[in-house]
């Protein structure tokens, strides 16, 4: 008789009557028809098993306690795999791993089926998976709201060195995590006009001939470590509200009838969409109001039930704006208290701003989205009235601050003057929010200083510093389980919930014995990775040799030229003298170029010309190896992290909001090789300058050279540089496609070198060759290095981040809840009672 507790016992018996089950009756499967895919999803289904038992749970005790929730709204959630990381915040994966072997499987074999969840670009998306595994690990009530993107961050192919796009059809095998809510549907309006009339002494505005979407739910489950919280993620789908026309298809007209079908659903078709076009700026916004209008639709729903006045709105809601893409969140709470609520405009304001904080991801003025305001007024003219309304009262406070002074004025309003009337989203959602939070210390520090200062002045209480986070059970216990558990062995395993016990691995820093077992796990690492790149690409990299990683996305101020150019550098030098004298490297480079960014993708080409001359050349004897990791995504980062020497973070000073895989690297064990700029200036001060190889000019200094910069004088000052870019301009590395690095040299030169690469070059050179020879040299040293960055990470855990928010802006309190081990909890569901989903 097998266990009564099958679908949420956490032991093998159950888990294996479960898994079976759902092979045969879920898939309709037996042993000769299934596959390893078909295992697989059985497998994903057994687990999410466990997850929905405590997920229903961690939902009712969240409804009876009527806590506050955080609603964290973001246009991208880079989540990667599911199944490693729900499997090790449940506890299962040794009794997982002995069911399935008794079953004649293996775990990994099986684990490997599942595709990334790509529905992000990089950090951002990243961070924002990363604070969700921390919400539900301390056992805040929280949302996650999204799109649910058909295709997400495209799959990235490299053909003859170019970067081809091809689409990521992640959903094409289905998501076994997900759970359709058939019954949370709401109407979306686009277009249409916009007439008042006065009732009872009061105007009252109604939007009306509107094109409508549905958005529909699709929910994920986020567990917490130990299996406890169980939050929510939930993504829209766009769906037409007529979907089709039997008239036009009794007519004949077979593509008019699906017409309107295909136009809603584009709304949540791919993540970004190719914005150089109008249409795909029109998509943009569309996709950016869609999700926010949703999302405030469903949180409007469930406060409902409390019956409480809307004033007390903010005591049970905290909106969170990752970046401006949610921004249209405060016209749109305004249009929905007002026009459908009925209240005052100072009483909706007052609500709006206390329940909204906002996020700002970016230092280049140039990032900061800007909306033309005819696109505004075609597509969401209501909410064109009220941004006029919030920037009019506003701007009359703002002339107390700065009387006379129309520049500052200027520079504050949420519209922004020209041929073509822009809306800035940035002022809107400083204007709207009670919080303003910069994501590191400098970022913070250069938002009141340089991006806005007149707000900083008018507002210095709202502006704040998070330092952004990892989650530690996803970087290091998931990704790295020989390292994970070394780290247990020697000090416990009370860090994987507590970032701050991985201080007490400091004074090992010092133990020979220790160092050993270090340097076993980072060249067991290193040797696997060499192995998975050799059966994946067929490329042979030497495991001795020195990994040096650039994983991130491809831009210009990230500076992948930076390191290439240096490559060049020990490529002549290596050329001119005996291989064999100097130390052996692999350089990484991996990321994804915007679609419309031509530049950026130059340098993919640029850097794949550079792997095939480099890797080819018999005079260099293989000490020097350049490669390019195609399709750069969560699960190959957490391959090539653990594997990694030197982590390359050489963005231009001021430049890098913060970055976060800098952390990822740091509590890896990678030495980092960077500029002042983001959270590397953290990363210095918790490990000390000297466990690091910093180089370059810092924020205030590249601030000052840049009005008299010019790249050639530092080229020609250095001979190496020069003669290193002599070689990239005369063809070298694309002998056979003459011309075609000219946009390259013009953006170095001609341009003026906007990001001021030979500035930092020279310097640059100094310290990668300080990492070189110490590698080389004294690899005790640098493992004691490496540990001591690792001990001196606990600052970098999400959990940390989370709590500062939670606490100094949210006001959210932990909601504890137990492991639900209630046999008759689905009975009980089961039965029929008056109530609704919470």
């Amino acid at each position: 008789m097998h266990s009564t507790h099958r679908r949420f016992g956490r032991d093998r018996e159950s888990m294996k009557w479960d898994f079976a089950e759902h092979l045969k009756y879920t898939l309709s499967c037996d042993r000769y028809s299934a596959t390893d895919k078909d295992r697989f999803m059985a497998l994903a289904y057994t687990v999410r098993d466990r997850l929905i038992h405590q997920w229903i749970h961690t939902q009712q005790q969240h409804h009876d306690q009527q806590v506050k929730r955080i609603y964290y709204l973001s246009l991208e959630f880079l989540m990667g795999r599911a199944m490693t990381n729900n499997v090790t915040n449940l506890g299962l994966e040794g009794e997982l791993r002995e069911m399935l072997n008794e079953l004649g499987y293996t775990y990994e074999e099986l684990i490997g089926h599942e595709v990334d969840a790509g529905l992000g670009n990089g950090g951002l998306g990243r961070l924002a998976a990363c604070f969700l595994d921390s919400m539900a690990t301390l056992d805040l009530p929280a949302f996650g709201y999204g799109i649910r993107y058909n295709y997400g961050i495209f799959r990235q192919q490299i053909t003859n060195g170019f970067q081809l796009e091809e689409p990521d059809d992640w959903l094409r095998f289905g998501n076994p995590w997900e759970v359709e809510r058939r019954d949370i549907e709401f109407p979306v309006h686009f277009g249409g006009n916009v007439e008042s009339t006065v009732s009872r002494g009061k105007r009252i505005y109604i939007w009306e001939n509107t094109q409508t979407v549905n958005g529909h739910a699709y929910d994920t489950p986020i567990v917490g470590y130990g299996g406890k919280t169980v939050n929510t993620l939930r993504l829209w789908s766009a769906r037409a509200a007529e979907s089709f026309s039997f008239q036009d298809f009794s007519e004949g007209d077979y593509v008019e009838a699906v017409r309107n079908k295909v136009l809603a659903e584009n709304l949540s078709q791919v993540l970004y969409p190719n914005d150089q076009l109008y249409q795909g700026k029109v998509l943009r916004l569309k996709q950016q109001y869609f999700f926010v209008a949703c999302s405030l639709a469903d949180i409007f729903r469930r406060f409902r039930k409390y019956e409480a006045p809307w004033e007390q709105f903010p005591d049970y809601v905290a909106l969170q704006l990752n970046d401006t893409h949610p921004s249209l969140a405060i016209p749109e709470l305004m249009r929905l208290l007002i026009d459908e609520e009925m209240l005052d405009w100072e009483t909706a304001w007052d609500i709006t701003q206390r329940s909204m904080g906002y996020t700002n991801h970016t230092l280049m003025p140039e990032a900061l989205e800007r909306w033309p305001v005819p696109m505004l007024e075609a597509n969401l003219p209501r909410h064109l009235q009220i941004i006029y309304e919030i920037n009019h009262r506003f701007l009359q406070r703002a002339i107390t601050f700065f009387p006379g002074q129309m520049d500052k004025i200027r520079k504050v309003s949420i519209v922004e003057e020209g041929d073509t009337k822009q809306i800035r989203m940035a002022n809107m959602s400083i204007i709207g929010s009670r919080s303003t939070n910069g994501v590191a210390e400098l970022h913070t520090n250069l938002l009141k200083s340089r991006m806005f200062p007149e707000f900083s002045k008018m507002f210095p209480e709202r502006f704040n510093s998070k330092t952004n986070g990892i989650t530690q059970r996803r970087w290091l216990l998931s990704a790295n389980p020989p390292l994970a558990n070394l780290i247990t062995e020697t000090i416990g395993d009370s860090w994987i919930t507590d970032f701050s016990q991985i201080r007490n691995l400091r004074p090992y820093a010092e133990d020979a014995a220790f160092l050993q077992s270090y340097g076993k796990v980072k060249a067991e690492a290193k040797r696997q990775f060499s192995s998975w790149l050799h059966s994946e690409f067929g490329w042979r990299v030497d495991p001795e040799s020195i990994f040096d990683t650039q994983v991130k996305r491809i831009h210009e101020y990230k500076r992948q030229m930076l390191n290439a150019l240096h490559i060049i550098i020990l490529y002549n030098r290596m050329r001119d003298g005996k291989p064999q004298d100097f130390a052996p490297v692999s350089f990484f480079f991996g990321g994804k170029a915007a679609p419309g960014y031509t530049i950026a993708k130059l340098m993919i080409k640029f850097i794949g010309n550079l792997s095939e001359v480099i890797n080819h050349d018999p005079i260099l004897q293989g000490r020097l190896k350049v490669f390019f990791l195609p399709n750069y995504r969560v699960s190959l980062a957490e391959r090539i992290i653990p594997a990694t020497d030197l982590s390359e973070q050489i963005s231009t000073a001021g430049k890098e909001a913060s970055g976060t895989g800098n952390m990822k690297f740091m509590c890896n064990g990678a030495l980092t090789i960077g500029t002042m700029d983001g959270a590397n200036i953290e990363i210095v001060e918790e490990a000390g300058r000297e466990n690091a190889f910093i180089f370059g000019h810092d924020a205030e200094e590249i601030q000052q050279l840049s009005h008299t910069y010019d790249p050639h004088a530092y080229c020609t000052a250095d001979e190496e540089i020069q003669r290193a870019v002599d070689l990239m301009l005369t063809g070298h590395f694309n002998f056979s496609e003459p011309g075609l690095f000219e946009p390259l040299r013009k953006a170095l030169f001609d341009d003026g070198d906007q990001y001021l690469h030979f500035a930092d070059l020279s310097d640059y050179k100094r310290a990668h060759g300080q990492a070189r020879e110490l590698y080389w040299k004294d690899q005790e040293e640098w493992k004691r290095r490496a540990v001591i960055n690792i001990a001196s990470s606990s600052k970098f855990s999400s959990d940390r981040t989370i709590s500062q928010y939670a606490e100094e802006i949210w006001g959210v309190k932990p909601c504890p809840t137990e492991v639900a081990n209630n046999a008759e909890a689905a009975l009980e569901d089961a039965a029929a009672v008056n109530g609704q989903r919470h």
